[in-house]
């Protein structure tokens, strides 16, 4: 890998506005519509636009729609007004035809990003740059939670035999794009490199000074930081913890710092019958009992993570969201304590006074110290008896597996696409329901009919304070049942040469329209 790598980068002198920068995790699919993730929504946000956008507070601002209001006839829902002028990369022009597409492909069964719309009852095309969203009740939140709904040309998708999306097959969106974006895709090669262009009709205009983007994935995060230290790359992301300290005294360098809105935890599998990877517990699943799961919770010493495994670099976590995010619980924000003897005691009365082995499956290259966090939790458990088979692979290779049920215990993290507590408990926590485009995320099937009656009436609750009652229920429902078990919030630590201007955005998206290289 090393020898590729370098042999890509020294092909040639770079021209003072080419920008290289490089991340552990190569996006798996450039289909707006097939991956629900970090790593592909980030990217994406550079090539494709939606109705909304973030700005570099996390604040909604306009991008495909130049404003937008609540609909006040013919159901709640609320109205976009589409900018006109717009282009597609290949110069087709942007329409409402292309949002009501881009609604169905991403709503549709196959879909990855489908949840988002949950709260959706109709779309309905006004007029060629007019748009109405129906929801099923009120719906103050919606605008903040389509901020990374993609748009595509509806033409250009139909001609290139990409109408549907799917999370599982191939189609000609997985490799090419055509957005509305800052920057095109000249040249796609998983796994080595993709090649970006500004888009010269960008509605915007110019906002940074890159003539080239090109990004690498490398696996190997001393290979990056050596990149960047001999000046072949421009930027990393993430830096390794250890490495920290270094790259602050290296001159010509500057590290950015930062908490992401990430929740690291481990994820159960609640509804299966039985252990996938036990070699003493063959008939039933241990998980599936509340004590088990605490006593997991109360076996790992959390400080211990933070302070050694990420060298102080990441916040405790007793929530599915961090404590800038909206509708965070100041009432459940407190972790059990840890009590390893207490753990035995909740073990022995489940019926497990020995313990029993199963199986944990981790990724090793998409968050910082992954398969690091996920030893030491296997070390801390087999201190209390449970003996975990740990199996840790690339992320292309995790989300298949998780998907599949393939697990015993698994490490997730989560980052709220709308700064809301809302969201993750849509996604994590809701009772799984593909016609309801509910808990697409809900690998374990955590089911709790009292969050499933919270949900819609949070999503449409426009009273603050009735609304936070809700949401403190639904996070103390996440501890008493210890539905998951939250870690701790990831830090941001990019790393970039002196010379290059970015902005560090708490979702841990790279935004190039935000960058210049002097």
């Amino acid at each position: 890998m090393t020898g590729a790598f370098l042999g890509l980068l020294t092909a040639g002198p770079a021209a003072s506005a080419e920008f290289t920068w490089a991340s552990t995790t190569d996006p798996q699919t450039l289909d707006p519509h097939a991956g629900n993730s970090a790593p592909v929504l980030g990217f994406l946000n550079n090539v494709y636009e939606g109705l909304v956008r973030r700005d570099k507070s996390m604040v909604i601002e306009p991008a495909l729609a130049e404003r937008w209001e609540p609909i006040t006839e013919g159901g709640p829902g609320w109205r976009f007004h589409l900018r006109q002028g717009v282009t597609f990369h290949d110069g087709a022009a942007f329409t409402a035809e292309d949002v009501l597409f881009s609604y169905q492909r991403a709503s549709a069964e196959d879909s990855d990003v489908r949840s988002w719309f949950a709260p959706v009852s109709d779309v309905k095309v006004v007029d060629d740059f007019t748009v109405d969203f129906f929801t099923n009740a009120p719906n103050p939140i919606f605008p903040d939670s389509i901020a990374n709904f993609m748009i595509m040309d509806k033409d250009w998708s139909e001609a290139n035999g990409a109408a549907k999306t799917s999370r599982e097959t191939e189609t000609h969106a997985t490799l090419n794009t055509n957005g509305t974006g800052a920057f095109r895709v000249v040249n796609r090669e998983p796994g080595v490199k993709t090649e970006l262009e500004p888009f010269a009709d960008w509605w915007v205009g110019a906002e940074h000074n890159i003539t080239k983007a090109t990004f690498v994935p490398i696996t190997s995060q001393a290979t990056a930081v050596a990149a960047l230290l001999s000046g072949e790359i421009d930027m990393v992301n993430p830096v390794p913890v250890q490495d920290v300290p270094r790259l602050k005294e290296t001159a010509g360098l500057t590290m950015h710092e930062g908490i992401e809105a990430r929740v690291i935890m481990l994820g159960f599998p609640h509804e299966s019958a039985t252990l996938k990877y036990s070699d003493d517990v063959t008939d039933k699943n241990p998980f599936a009992d509340r004590r088990v799961r605490q006593a997991v919770y109360q076996a790992i010493d959390n400080d211990a993570l933070i302070d050694k495994i990420m060298r102080g670099n990441a916040a405790p976590a007793a929530l599915l969201v961090s404590d800038t995010m909206r509708g965070h619980s100041a009432a459940q924000d407190q972790r059990y304590a840890f009590d390893p003897d207490g753990a035995k005691a909740l073990l022995a009365e489940a019926g497990y006074p020995d313990g029993f082995s199963f199986g944990l499956k981790c990724p090793n290259n998409r968050y910082l110290n992954d398969e690091s966090i996920c030893k030491a939790v296997t070390a801390m458990l087999a201190k209390i008896g449970l003996n975990a088979k740990l199996d840790a692979m690339p992320v292309a290779n995790y989300w298949p597996e998780l998907r599949a049920d393939n697990y015993d215990m698994y490490l997730l993290g989560w980052s709220p696409g709308t700064f809301d507590a809302e969201h993750p408990i849509r996604f994590l926590m809701a009772t799984p329901n593909a016609e309801k485009k509910l808990g697409s995320w809900n690998f374990g099937g955590f089911s709790n009919a009292r969050v499933d009656e919270l949900l819609p009436m949070i999503q449409s609750e426009i009273d603050e304070t009735k609304r936070q009652a809700m949401l403190d229920e639904v996070h103390g429902v996440l501890k008493d049942e210890v539905a998951y078990v939250p870690l701790y919030v990831q830090p941001l630590l990019w790393a970039a040469k002196d010379n290059v201007s970015l902005t560090q955005r708490a979702d841990n998206f790279f935004i190039l329209r935000w960058v210049t290289v002097n």
